[in-house]
């Protein structure tokens, strides 16, 4: 088995579409903005998002099971410098549910959700953990 990308499963599309494309400012792979389906990326291409229609789920399925309280995704976004990241995404609209702090040794973290609800954190590493567990600089 092979992943081939972790989807997320929204009722808004359009809001969640520009919410990927215009704030955390990833590349649509086509424009899709009226949905059902899109997978948007960074410059790197390794790691995209894709969001798919809660409705169209639905009609495929016969059925889509409500969702359990609380998130029911955490995207994870490396970033360089967290307080820049954070600066430029506040620029953009987005509106942090943490703002920057330490988790750990290893890491400073900060939280915003999407318009559907996920949490997303933003993640720059201080410290990478070697092979045997410990930290290395």
């Amino acid at each position: 088995m092979e992943l081939t990308q972790i989807r997320l499963l929204v009722s808004d599309f359009p809001a969640a579409y520009r919410f990927y494309r215009d704030v955390l400012g990833l590349e649509p792979q086509f424009e899709a903005e009226s949905g059902p389906y899109a997978k948007l990326s960074f410059d790197s291409g390794h790691a995209a998002i894709a969001l798919q229609d809660r409705a169209q789920v639905a009609g495929v399925l016969g059925r889509l099971g409500s969702a359990p309280e609380g998130y029911r995704a955490l995207v994870v976004l490396r970033v360089e410098d967290l307080d820049a990241a954070h600066a430029e995404l506040s620029s953009r609209g987005a509106v942090f549910t943490r703002d920057p702090g330490p988790m750990g040794d290893r890491l400073r973290v900060a939280y915003l959700e999407d318009p559907e609800g996920n949490l997303i954190e933003l993640q720059e590493w201080l410290a990478l953990r070697d092979q045997t567990g410990g930290s290395t600089a």
